[in-house]
């Protein structure tokens, strides 16, 4: 181990997935341990004397499972903050308590001392925005499950004026929330109880929204390129998307519904030209599986000349529909030139090859990409139909 190159032994040191597991190494090897004043990043899960030693990381991610200390302690806070502040680039903490509203303090105590803060991502989280200093220098910003004391999002836009991606889940403590943020690229919004969500993002070119109700959108985003849409049903799409401008912009749009019963294309109120009359430009469209039975309208693909990819999540229920619902749209499409159609995990694959066959033999001239999907596995693309 000792005849290792020191940054081999830094990166198996930044890619342990806690403070305990490093400390083990340096008492096991002293190559590890020689280095170690030299680690950037680390997963802490971790006492008081830890932090002590982590004067030089650039990078911590601070979980409080099996801790015996809080991060957000008020005095701890004031402890270890300052001690990370000059070199840290990115601070993830997660499993923080949901305190009185007094000691509501850890976002303003970040914003005080990291001033070279480029990502931070707070999770399950109360946090309040007394005496938040701006943060010119943040980047990227993820609040997952928290509270956050700013009904209209008002001081969350004056200090994070830089920020280039935002995700914001499951956060609560909003009304009428506006995004206005400059210089953001890339936005994730979920959340399942806001009536409205305006953006004003004239740089903004990824967009993912996922709402759980009706929810009216106003955006103001000329660069929007990439759209991203789920939703509990498709009978809220026809709402959400009646509240879009018309964006020529968007080259590749995403749908998907939470609905996991196969659903009836005349109750989702949602049709493809809808789609379509506010983003005329698409050229890579791809419907997740949710969705799929509950779109409606193929026939507004008569002759389109622009749509040139097609990207499909299919459970075959019944093949012979699917096939037709299918050929539907194919048919239609004249620019298109690439299909992919990934097929659930739990059809039996006799029935898959068969699918398969029967639509290349169709549509001889597509490129075809053949996969397999599943809720709990990443998607499995097929290079050859025996892996079916």
């Amino acid at each position: 181990m000792d005849k290792l190159p020191e940054s081999l032994l830094l990166e198996i040191l930044s890619r342990l997935d806690n403070s305990a597991d490093v400390a083990r190494c340096r008492v096991a090897s002293k190559a590890f341990n020689n280095i170690f004043p030299d680690l950037r990043s680390i997963k802490l899960l971790c006492s008081r004397k830890w932090c002590k030693n982590s004067s030089s990381m650039t990078s911590i991610c601070f979980k409080k499972e099996a801790v015996d200390v809080d991060p957000a302690d008020k005095d701890f806070a004031k402890e270890w903050l300052p001690m990370v502040s000059q070199t840290l680039k990115s601070l993830s903490l997660s499993g923080l308590p949901f305190p009185r509203l007094s000691q509501l303090n850890i976002l303003p105590l970040i914003s005080k001392y990291c001033h070279n803060l480029a990502e931070l991502n707070l999770r399950s989280a109360w946090l309040s925005v007394y005496n938040l200093n701006p943060m010119p220098m943040l980047t990227s910003l993820t609040l997952s499950y928290t509270i956050l004391q700013d009904q209209h999002l008002n001081q969350f836009n004056k200090c994070f004026p830089n920020l280039h991606v935002l995700k914001l889940e499951g956060v609560t403590g909003l009304k009428e929330p506006k995004i206005h943020l400059l210089n953001l690229q890339t936005c994730h919004w979920y959340d399942n109880n806001q009536l409205s969500l305006t953006l004003i993002t004239p740089n903004l070119i990824t967009l993912r929204i996922e709402c759980l109700c009706y929810t009216a959108i106003h955006v103001e985003a000329p660069m929007l390129s990439h759209f991203h849409l789920i939703l509990n049903t498709l009978k809220h799409a026809g709402f959400l998307l009646s509240e879009f401008p018309t964006t020529k912009t968007v080259e590749t749009f995403i749908l998907d519904s939470r609905s996991k019963a196969p659903g009836d294309a005349r109750y989702s109120k949602l049709t493809l030209g809808k789609v379509f009359r506010v983003f005329p430009n698409v050229s890579s469209l791809r419907i997740n599986s949710g969705a799929w039975s509950e779109l409606d309208g193929w026939e507004i693909l008569d002759g389109r000349i622009g749509l040139k990819t097609i990207c499909a999540y299919l459970k075959l229920f019944d093949p012979s529909l699917t096939f037709s619902y299918v050929a539907r749209g194919l048919d239609r499409c004249v620019g298109l030139s690439e299909v992919s159609l990934l097929i659930h995990r739990g059809v039996d694959g006799t029935q898959y090859k068969s699918f398969m066959f029967k639509c290349m033999a169709r549509w001889p001239g597509l490129k075809w990409r053949w996969g397999i999907w599943g809720e709990d596995m990443e998607d499995f693309w097929i290079t050859n139909a025996i892996d079916i």
